[in-house]
């Protein structure tokens, strides 16, 4: 996955180099007019260090543009949070940032969703999600809010059937056999899916395990064309850069281009069912 707050740190140290040139300076002069270290300049015009907003400040006032500070200085707050670290965002417990995406998807008309292991949050029985929200807590070792975050997580399937909300889910074949668990949990959360899916404004596609590669792919979550969600192992990014936006569309089509819906998709998840009836998972 391309690394989007590297991308944007580096458009932004470009931008400061031309500005840094425009005014007649040397990386080693701005230096030393600022009182930095020699390298300075140069880890942030190459995107190695996040400019402060005292540095946009210092650098505008050497170079003579003072003009452009308000516009960089936003850049430089929209870099920053781009990239929420888990351990911070999950900090105080599961239930707050459940109630983030509550209020988010309250926001958004249409949502489009992309997960390749596991059944989207927004579609979880409530004991799959604690099963999910369990192992959040034991991973990443934050406050057990373990009954607290799973009532949250419920909550915010009330979207689904009240407004004029659109979901459109793409879900990897894989996510239907990913153990999550016991038996009697994948059962419930598969026929949950196959309930959801006969809802007005839900749309379900299955990518099936044999589709051909066609796109590079990650977990992903579009909030009409204003924001994308991307979770990492160790954080969370958020993408508004209309470019990058453009990219995650073009993926999403794709894939819903290879995805199959209705009876097929239908057909995908009564076999996973079946199979779990047939050859429940070991205690």
């Amino acid at each position: 996955m391309a690394n989007s707050v590297h991308q944007a740190r580096e458009a932004l140290g470009h931008r400061l180099r031309e500005i840094r040139r425009d005014a007649g300076l040397t990386g080693r002069k701005l230096a030393g007019l600022a009182g930095w270290h020699s390298s300075k300049v140069s880890k942030i015009e190459y995107g190695k260090q996040n400019p402060s907003e005292d540095d946009i400040y210092t650098w505008c006032r050497h170079t003579g543009a003072n003009d452009q500070i308000p516009d960089l200085i936003a850049t430089v707050r929209h870099i920053e949070a781009m990239y929420v670290e888990w351990r911070r965002m999950l900090s105080a417990g599961t239930r707050r940032r459940q109630r983030i995406s509550r209020t988010l998807e309250a926001k958004t008309r249409l949502m489009r969703w992309y997960e390749p292991l596991l059944i989207p949050g927004i579609l979880h029985t409530s004991e799959y999600a604690a099963e999910v929200i369990r192992r959040v807590i034991d991973f990443y070792q934050i406050p057990d809010d373990l009954d607290a975050g799973v009532a949250e997580r419920i909550a915010r399937q009330q979207i689904l059937y009240r407004g004029d909300h659109r979901f459109h889910f793409i879900i990897a074949h894989q996510a239907l056999l990913t153990t999550v668990g016991d038996t009697d949990v994948m059962i419930g959360q598969l026929e949950r899916l196959l309930a959801v899916m006969s809802l007005p404004r839900v749309s379900i596609r299955i990518l099936p395990a044999r589709a051909d590669y066609r796109v590079p792919t990650n977990q992903f979550i579009m909030y009409d064309n204003r924001l994308v969600h991307v979770e990492t192992i160790s954080a969370e990014l958020t993408i508004s850069q209309p470019r990058e936006i453009a990219l995650y569309s073009r993926t999403f089509h794709e894939l819903t281009r290879q995805a199959v819906c209705g009876k097929p998709a239908r057909a995908l998840i009564a076999t996973a069912l079946n199979d779990l009836r047939n050859d429940p998972l070991p205690p």
